[in-house]
Parts: structure tokens; sequence; C-alpha cells
């Protein structure tokens, strides 16, 4: 088994007599560790499965982490725990519900479910328009995440507006979740640590199931994990956490990176031990990357190196703008492949914010670059982007009959999905096109007239843009569309929020001018 681990990588999998963290810098094969282990602690010192439990952020590393232990080992183990926190917590709650005043088969209320709630106590109890609910919602969320209940935050400050609303709102929120027999995402990390303070013969038969205890990405912890973790783990020595405070990117949902220097405080004799071998980049990265690190404030230093050589010299490139560098990259990237004779799959744009991938789609697009967005929702997959696309696809190609039909009612025009199914009909009788039936006498015969008067008004207006397109009008006919289908007192009237629809007309507005830019 240890054939493929390096020295550092080996004592972390076989120590068990403390607790352990292991301080495991980027490309340095933390998963392999915490999967070695799982499979050393049962095949080699034989704990049954079903007292180890692993605890990662995402369902999709938790999934991978079980499926590496079972091809260790030959086949997945019965009753091994490997899961989310919030999973592990659902599993604790439905086991204690009782306890919690909560009965079988409660309900776990989502974002959008706790977003329509606190609107509606917003609306019944303090007569306000809702339009704070979702702010409000994140507010009573870090609570939650800080492991601070409503009687605590009320001894906050109460000068912002936001915390004072939620401040308000917060007792009742949890009160109607009970009488709902509900729980919300925050309350399955909650709900386990209250039900053990309180119940200390609670906390004894789930201590008495989990003797080992092993945690991914430990930086990433929130206060309240925290708080699961030091009651699941008491005293006993079978804690072992993996993490690196220079990766930690996630404060702002909570994340406290702190929780891996209390290790020290919380557990004396806790042994670190660092994985600094990078199997990822080659000695040039990682020269920059310490020269980076060594700015941040660290209670463990390590310093990363690697056997892969030391690589290519680092180009630095400075430019004018956020455009101007999505614009140069692309550049690079064609230069490049055109040099060398890749393949598109062969590239990588990161970027730190998905905010920051519009930037570098346009540029793809408008280069007919095919790509990939990951962990993201791209800026032309946004309904509303989706939307005014689908216009300026009907008026520069009349013939689009998808493009039709997503925006045929959008906004609504008076017609049904009736009427569009049998213009639908006529149009494949005639062989013809959506657009083009729209003026085909015999239209009148399949649907009544107020029908026909809408669909034929709509059809007209797109001949008279498209036509405003060929005579080189293009940026303004994109302005006069968005103006003439009062697209902004559409999203306005339909968005719950007026946040939402003003964040998605600034999308629409950010296209146009994109739009306009090419143009010039």
């Amino acid at each position: 088994m240890s054939l493929d681990l390096n020295p550092p990588q080996q004592e972390a999998v076989r120590h068990t007599a403390s607790p352990l963290l292991v301080l495991a810098g980027a490309g340095s094969g933390k998963t392999r560790v915490i999967t070695r282990k799982i499979a050393h602690l049962i095949g080699e010192r034989g704990i049954p499965p079903r007292h180890i439990a692993a605890v990662t952020f995402t369902n999709k590393a938790a999934r991978e982490m079980k499926a590496r232990v079972g091809k260790l080992l030959g086949q997945t183990p019965e009753g091994l725990r490997i899961s989310t926190f919030h999973a592990l917590g659902l599993d604790i709650i439905r086991r204690e519900a009782r306890h919690l005043g909560l009965r079988s088969g409660f309900s776990i209320y989502d974002n959008q479910d706790s977003a329509n709630l606190i609107r509606d106590l917003m609306r019944r109890s303090f007569g306000d328009d809702g339009n704070q609910a979702e702010r409000t919602q994140w507010r009573i969320s870090a609570w939650k995440n800080d492991f601070l209940q409503p009687e605590q935050v009320l001894l906050e400050d109460k000068s912002d507006v936001i915390s004072a609303a939620a401040m308000r709102v917060y007792a009742d929120y949890n009160r109607h979740l009970r009488t709902y027999n509900a729980v919300d995402f925050d309350d399955l990390i909650m709900l386990p640590v209250l039900l053990f303070r309180e119940h200390p013969e609670i906390l004894d038969k789930w201590r008495s199931r989990i003797h080992y205890l092993l945690i991914d990405e430990y930086q990433d912890t929130n206060a309240t994990q925290y708080e699961l973790v030091r009651a699941l783990v008491g005293d006993r020595p079978g804690l072992t956490v993996v993490g690196d405070d220079d990766q930690s990117i996630y404060a702002w949902r909570g994340a406290r990176p702190e929780n891996l220097m209390r290790l020290a405080d919380d557990y004396p004799d806790l042994r670190v031990i660092k994985l600094e071998q990078n199997y990822r980049s080659v000695g040039r990265i990682l020269r920059a990357a310490n020269a980076l690190i060594d700015n941040n404030p660290h209670v463990y230093e390590k310093r990363l190196w690697s056997e892969l050589g030391y690589g290519d010299p680092i180009r630095v490139i400075r430019t004018a703008n956020e455009e101007d560098e999505a614009e140069r990259i692309v550049a690079e990237l064609l230069h490049h492949r055109f040099q060398k004779g890749t393949r598109f799959g062969d590239y990588a744009i990161l970027y730190r914010g998905n905010h920051q991938s519009r930037l570098f789609e346009k540029q793809l697009m408008l280069h007919n670059i095919p790509y990939y967005l990951s962990g993201g929702t791209s800026f032309f997959a946004y309904s509303e982007i989706k939307d005014i696309m689908a216009y300026l696809r009907l008026v520069t190609n009349p013939d689009d009959d998808n493009a039709f039909l997503r925006i045929v009612n959008t906004p609504r025009r008076e017609i049904g999905p009736t009427s569009v199914e049998a213009l639908a009909r006529f149009a494949g009788s005639r062989h013809s096109t959506l657009l083009n039936a729209c003026f085909d006498p015999g239209i009148h015969a399949e649907l009544r007239t107020r029908a026909v008067n809408s669909i034929q008004a709509f059809a007209k207006w797109v001949v008279d843009m498209s036509q405003r397109v060929e005579a080189g009008e293009s940026v303004e006919v994109v302005r006069d569309i968005i103006r003439d289908i009062r697209y902004e007192t559409w999203l306005l009237d339909n968005c719950k929020e007026r946040e939402d629809a003003e964040r998605r007309m600034a999308n629409v507005n950010d296209l146009v001018e994109w739009i306009s830019r090419l143009s010039r």
C-alpha cells in the first residue's frame, strides 16, 4: 500500500496515536492520503468500517473518495461513512428527530423556500415589502454558520438596517420552520451541535459510533462545523484533518481558516505533518507561488517543491484594462495554436471569480472558439441574454424557428401556446418557416382573428427590424428592440425582487455595450 506514497504521506497514513493535522500544499496528494488512511484503518488495523467517517465539502468529492477506497480494498466497505458535512448532519437529525421536536418526514428548505418564508414573514409581521428578503436570508445564514442563535444576535449593533431587520425576523423564522416541520440547509449542522449540548447521552451514542473522523479541506470549515467536529471527537485521538491556510478562499461565506490554528489549542498533543512535495507543477511555478505565499501570515511554514524539472520562464503581460486582457489572452491562445498545431481542448483560462468569465466568453465567441465553462453559469446561458440573443438571431436570420418560438410571447403579446402550436402545424403543412407562415393568407382559417392580428403585428415588426439591420443600423436596432419590447418593464413586473430585475437588466446592458464596441 505504501509503494506510491512518499515518507510524509506514509507517516500521515499510519499515525493514529493522537489528533493529526496534515498540512497539505496544493498538488501534494492530500486526497490520496485520506483514502489510503481509511484503507489502512480497515485493512491493516482491523477497524470496523462503521466506526469510520470521512467528511468533505462536495457530493462529487465524497463519491470519488468512496470509489477510491473501494478500489483499494476490492469493494466498498459496508457501513463506512463518506459524505459532506451536511449529509452527516442530516443523518444525525433523521435518527434523532424526536429529540429536536421534529416528526419523521420533515422537510428541508432550499434557498428559495427559505427566501419565500422570510419574505412572507417580513410582509406579515413588519409591513415590509419583501425587497430585503434575500439579504436578510444571507445574514441569518451567516449567523447560523457562526453558531449564533437569535438571543445572541440581539446583542449586536442594530445600526445596520439589514442586520436590524434580520434580527427581528430570525427567531420568528426558526419558529415557523418548526411549525412547518422543516429545517433549512444551515440547520443541518447547527441542530446536531445544539442536540449534543442538550443531550450528552445522545452525544455519547454518536461517539461510540464514530471512532475515527477524517476531514478534507479543513481551512474551509465554519464555526458551526468546527463545533460539530469538536463534539464528535471529544478528547480522543481519532481525528485527522487535511488543510492548507494558503488555499482558503471562502471567508466570504463563513469559512474560518483560523480553525487550523485553533487545533493546537484544543488538542495539545496534536501532530502536524507537512506535505510539501508537489506532483502537479514545475519548480519555476512553485518558486513564484512560494514567493507570493511568503507574504501571508502563517502559523505553520511550508515550502513546496517538485521533481518535475524547473520549467519554462513565466511571462508577465500588462494590459490597460480587463477588456484588453481578455482580448490579449485569446490572441495569445490563437497564436500559440497556430504555431504548435494544438487543439482548443489543450488550453485553459483560469480566473478568480465567475463574474470575470463573460469577458473571456465574449472574445471566444467573437473568434468562434468552442469552450466549456467549468463551475459557473455562462453569461450567454442567462435567460435574459438568451432572450435578447434570440431577438437578434431572428432579425438577422428570419428563418430561425427556434429563435421565433423563444421570443414570440416574451414579453407577453397575448399569443398563447395554443395559437403558437396551431401556427407551427400550419407552417409545417406549408413547408414554411414560422415567420413566413404569419403572412400566409391561409392562416386566417387556422387561428382566431385576434390571434392572427397579434402574430402578424409581431412578424411585421421583426421584418422591419431585419430590414434596418440590412441597411447597417445594427447597434441602433439592438437598442430599439429592447425599448420596443419594454424588456426592462417586463423584468420588473415578473421578478420577485427588484434587485433581481435590476441585475438581469444590467446583464442586458452589458451585452448591448459589448455589441456596440464590436461595431466601432
